[in-house]
């Protein structure tokens, strides 16, 4: 059962195959025998698993037949979870037990999923290799001595590795596309807006998005629709009807206008992945879509833009967790300022400090203008660049990555080296766009992705184009060894 993709359990379930408690009981055993070598998880919910499964086969004897009705997954530790620790990947939010369920979660606990558990993170949502986290580092099911990416690492090591078919994730700057790539999976960052960020702890929130984390394309159109939806508790989720993401997933890709940047194909990307990449383009273009170079002029100007705005928001979200409200705190203070200071310096990490302090540096007199309001100007330049090249296309494609995993502690001593690391994904969370990394291939046997970008709103389509290629191509029917 644990093979079985999100679509065939839902079919399984249907026909009466297996239950949903049955299933459940499988995935707890698999996640106590095998996790200790990945360490996907932070929490485990095997009492609400249970009684969701339950329900779940209540519900199906009576009738209801939806395709999350019974189907387990996990949630990335950032959204809240009703009586369940909360944390964050941080020590700060140790002791954190949610008082309400986010959105994302009350939405799939009303279609019927069932919650395994909630998997692991860089702290804060802060990190490109899930390294960060107070929880411990979390390994790639592909070779446990590598990175499976971040922050989102947690759901995509258990989905790679076969403890659970599905799990949300966040993106922030590629936070679910990079983990994706990193594990042979399919990740989506949905249009900024589509899914509500309400109990979902906030990094940087101009820039955060939750989204589907699965082996297929039509597993993510399936937990899309689930979590999807205008919210009116959220100030930025837009009042935009939902379609039926996998009524499109057949269409044909004949005439599909696809544009690859020819700036993606610099100095910076591994030869081995640009050359997946050329292989992913010719398999679409037998499949009737027509490719066409288009240019994104401004794309060398997203990272520099990207490490002011995001560390300047997360500096302002961030300040709340001072010790007096909520959180974690200090022992013996000897005065208010002692407290602020020794609650936050001991209950943060590392690299959730150093972000804070850039974003302060960056928001404070004297250097917004130079600083964070040039970073914003740069936005709306990359934002432009794709206006404009969307008016030439359907759908841009490019890598996800410019490298694969890399070695565990590889790039502890110098964080500009892993923020580069996200020179592709970045610009689709600065312009609001969708993006979907999908399976294209192996580096050194670690897993490639190739990343699909298109239009507001246009989540279909690249579910659609990621459905087909994998029509046609095995790469994400692969499964690491041992696993």
């Amino acid at each position: 059962m644990h093979q079985m993709t999100l679509a065939e359990i839902a079919r399984g379930l249907a026909d009466k195959k297996f239950s949903a408690e049955e299933l459940t009981r499988t995935l707890l055993a698999r996640i106590a025998q095998l996790d200790p070598q990945v360490n996907s998880f932070i929490s485990l919910t095997e009492e609400l698993a249970l009684q969701q499964a339950k329900a779940a086969d209540v519900r199906r004897a009576n009738g209801e037949n939806g395709a999350l009705l019974g189907a387990p997954i996990g949630h990335k530790d950032l959204f809240c979870t009703q009586g369940v620790r909360t944390s964050c990947g941080s020590k700060m939010l140790d002791n954190f037990k949610a008082p309400y369920d986010a959105t994302v979660v009350a939405k799939l606990a009303a279609a019927g999923a069932v919650t395994l558990g909630k998997t692991n993170m860089d702290e804060f949502a802060m990190g490109s290799a899930n390294e960060s986290s107070y929880y411990g580092k979390v390994k790639n099911p592909w070779n446990l001595e590598h990175v499976p990416g971040g922050s989102s690492g947690g759901s995509a090591a258990a989905v790679a590795a076969r403890l659970l078919p599905a799990a949300t994730a966040t993106d922030t700057g590629g936070s679910i596309r990079q983990p994706a790539a990193f594990t042979n999976l399919t990740g989506l960052k949905p249009t900024y807006g589509r899914v509500s960020r309400w109990g979902m702890i906030a990094y940087a929130s101009s820039l955060d998005q939750g989204g589907p984390l699965a082996r297929t394309a039509e597993d993510c159109a399936l937990l899309l629709q689930g979590m999807a939806g205008f919210d009116p508790q959220d100030s930025t989720s837009i009042d935009e009807p939902v379609p039926d993401y996998s009524a499109s997933l057949n269409d044909s890709l004949q005439g599909l206008r696809i544009g690859v940047p020819k700036e993606y194909f610099s100095a910076g990307l591994d030869p081995r992945i640009a050359e997946r990449v050329h292989d992913s383009v010719k398999a679409l273009e037998k499949l009737g879509a027509v490719i066409k170079e288009i240019s994104l002029p401004n794309n060398q100007h997203a990272i520099p833009a990207y490490y002011v705005i995001a560390p300047a928001e997360a500096s302002s979200n961030l300040s709340r967790f001072d010790g007096v409200r909520f959180g974690y705190r200090c022992e013996n203070p000897a005065d208010l300022t002692d407290l602020y200071k020794r609650s936050r310096g001991e209950g943060f990490g590392a690299e959730v400090q150093r972000r804070i302090m850039v974003g302060t540096y960056a928001l404070s007199a004297g250097y917004y203008d130079a600083y964070y309001l040039k970073a914003q100007k740069i936005r709306r330049l990359i934002k432009n660049d794709f206006m404009n090249a969307f008016k030439e296309v359907d759908v841009i494609l490019g890598p996800t990555t410019p490298n694969p995993a890399w070695k565990i502690g590889a790039k502890n001593n110098d964080p500009v080296a892993e923020y580069l690391e996200d020179f592709y994904t970045i610009t689709a969370n600065l312009a609001g766009l969708p993006g979907l990394s999908m399976p294209a291939g192996f580096v050194d046997g670690l897993p490639v992705g190739v990343q699909l970008l298109a239009p507001y709103f246009q989540e279909g389509r690249l579910l659609n184009v990621a459905h087909q290629y994998q029509l046609n191509t095995d790469w994400h029917t692969r499964t690491p060894q041992g696993f």
